[in-house]
């Protein structure tokens, strides 16, 4: 799980960019993609100094999206940042070789199966 405002960093954007992008795109993110945290969760992450740094820029009538891997790696194909568009070609090279791998060896293959 990471936070919009880390994985927003990742990307090279503001957090608002993210999340107006998500918003904009939401049938793309099903609530195993991200969530909004709760309330204790928020309070939990601003009392630990050593998780997460002061929430007071944050509006508190939004509480922080955390996305899972997937909406990590869907989140960049929604932003034009470089650094997402970078992502999004790298994780699609990734799928390719390793299907390209599976393939090229039938026993991985099957085992695979």
């Amino acid at each position: 799980m990471i936070l919009d405002s880390d994985l927003a960093a990742l990307y090279g954007v503001p957090t608002k960019v993210l999340n107006q992008a998500v918003k904009r795109n939401d049938a793309r993110f099903p609530e195993d993609f991200r969530f909004r945290l709760a309330q204790t969760e928020v309070d939990d992450l601003n009392r630990s100094q050593s998780v997460t740094g002061s929430q007071k820029h944050r509006d508190p009538r939004f509480p922080p999206t955390a996305f899972t891997e997937y909406g990590a790696i869907l989140a960049a194909t929604v932003l034009n940042s470089r650094r997402a568009v970078e992502m999004s070609i790298f994780v699609v090279r990734a799928f390719i070789r390793s299907r390209e791998l599976l393939t090229s060896n039938n026993e991985v293959a099957h085992r695979f199966e």
